[in-house]
């Protein structure tokens, strides 16, 4: 089998093909990095040229470009800037919110507190109108039980 090296369109790729003497094996492309150095990485797209000949700024595709790239920007702008507003309407909403679960809070604190000492004082009488009945009965029966 023998090699047999060309030189690609592709600038730093170095192609190698294959050939079959006589078993008629399929040719088979190869891709190798041209340089010693390694290579192999991609060439970004802002390194790359994108025409032989530089845009001409007064050319009709030029200006709609820049038309459709300025709308472009202006749109995400305005949808940056209702994103902002939307996300300050929703944070004065929630303060609001906040503010008036915690006056019904405090409400709802005091109303416990005031059944709280009610239920404490109502307690507290129905334990002074108790009067302790062992002691009375056992005087009353014994004055009977004499005569």
């Amino acid at each position: 089998m023998s090699k047999i090296a060309q030189q690609s369109s592709t600038p730093g790729i170095r192609v190698i093909h294959t050939q079959a003497h006589a078993s008629g094996l399929q040719q088979v492309p190869q891709l190798v990095p041209a340089g010693p150095g390694g290579g192999g990485k991609a060439v970004p797209p802002s390194k790359q040229s994108k025409k032989s000949s530089p845009m001409d700024r007064n050319s009709d595709e030029y200006r709609q470009r820049r038309e459709r790239n300025n709308m472009a920007v202006k749109k995400s702008r305005l949808k940056s800037k209702q994103k902002a507003q939307d996300t300050l309407q929703r944070v004065n909403q929630l303060k609001e919110e906040n503010e008036r679960l915690e006056a019904k809070i405090k409400l709802l604190t005091k109303e416990l507190s005031v059944l709280k000492d009610l239920f404490l004082e109502h307690a507290h009488n129905l334990a002074d109108n108790v009067q302790p009945t062992s002691t009375e009965n056992t005087t009353a029966t014994s004055d009977s039980v004499g005569q």
